[in-house]
């Protein structure tokens, strides 16, 4: 992707670049900038997600790669990213990071100078799994934002219904996969909300 489509800090001074948004001579794309009449594709958010991932190792994922794919209007804060456990990397406050093997395959790069190449986003099918995976505790829980998310992947075609239950039954037994068919049975009841608590198992 020609790098002129996205204009950064590194650019202009940034109250220079909300001077011009304020104007309507530019939008915001992520932690970047483009113009009004730049199509808003998958590959321009992930070229601003990579002027923030700068590490070639790193990999969007949950919630920021639902963004790349335009299931959700904003990225989170902060960039959600993965590295393989093996990886060692720093990253600044703008950037939660997750060590989790990622299969090749999962895995799209994108948003480079020269089309493929540039950040790894993991495809929206693992994303989904991902997502509905999220643990109930601790830093990272499932909650309205990751449930709107899956179903933002399936709305605009991204993913099917199909295909993310096809991939939880051929998990098997690992960690959280019951958690995520229910959550993802949830998110297809017509009169739920985005988010339905984990409900406890029922104990005789």
């Amino acid at each position: 992707m020609p790098r002129s489509r996205l204009v950064t800090s590194d650019d202009w001074p940034e109250a220079e670049l909300r001077a011009a948004v304020l104007a309507g001579e530019l939008v915001a794309v992520g932690a970047c900038w483009a113009s009004p009449v730049e199509p808003q594709t998958p590959s321009l958010r992930a070229a601003a997600a990579a002027w923030t991932l700068r590490d070639a190792r790193l990999i969007a994922g949950t919630r920021t790669a639902a963004w790349i794919w335009g299931a959700t209007s904003r990225p989170p804060t902060p960039l959600e990213a993965a590295i393989s456990p093996q990886a060692r990397v720093h990253v600044d406050a703008g950037v939660r990071l997750r060590e989790v093997v990622i299969d090749p395959t999962d895995v799209v790069r994108m948003g480079g100078p020269d089309g493929p190449g540039g950040l790894g986003v993991t495809t929206p099918l693992r994303t989904a799994i991902d997502l509905l995976r999220t643990p109930s505790t601790g830093e990272r829980t499932f909650g309205t934002a990751q449930a709107e998310a899956v179903r933002g992947l399936i709305t605009i075609g991204a993913v099917s219904v199909t295909e993310v239950e096809e991939r939880l039954c051929g998990l098997g037994t690992i960690p959280l996969v019951r958690q995520a068919s229910r959550r993802l049975r949830a998110l297809l009841e017509p009169d739920q909300p985005a988010f339905v608590a984990d409900q406890p198992a029922l104990t005789r």
